[in-house]
């Protein structure tokens, strides 16, 4: 049996599903076809600034995966603490009422990411488990209320 996953919250849903039984969002349909680009050499000039390019750059980042039709949007921890919640004044601010206003913090420290739940009330899960305190590693899932995020080192 094939599955479909929903692009609000991840959901895995049977193919035949038309919407989520988690969020109720609308699922659509996977196409089978691929899709062929084809730029010109200025085209290619010009994208120079391209996102793996900056991924690269940047170093570590957190890439929205699913959830709040944020898919694709990255977040680079910046300084030793980065607040990600709800509230406005956060990094990461992710506006969902899954979200707690302080939800959890990403420490920078002896070359390593520690991500910390601030208390919140559904919880910050690493991994599909609950966490507490825990040492991100390259390609973890991260997730924050509705939000899933990989954690990507480079």
């Amino acid at each position: 049996m094939t599955h479909v996953y929903c692009p609000e919250c991840g959901f895995q849903s049977p193919e035949a599903a038309n919407y989520c039984a988690r969020c109720g969002a609308a699922l659509l349909p996977q196409s089978g076809g691929e899709t062929t680009l084809s730029l010109s050499p200025e085209e290619v000039a010009a994208a120079e600034g391209s996102l793996p390019e900056q991924l690269a750059q940047e170093g570590s980042v957190l890439v929205v995966r699913a959830g709040g039709g944020r898919a694709g949007e990255t977040f680079a921890p910046t300084g030793e603490r980065t607040l990600i919640g709800r509230s406005p004044e956060c990094d990461v601010f992710l506006d969902d009422v899954t979200v707690s206003r302080r939800h959890a913090e990403i420490l920078r420290g002896d070359d390593r990411f520690t991500i910390r739940d601030l208390g919140s009330l559904n919880g910050t899960f690493v991994n599909r488990r609950r966490i507490e305190s825990t040492v991100l590693e390259d390609d973890d899932e991260v997730q924050i209320g509705k939000y899933r995020l990989t954690f990507l080192r480079r």
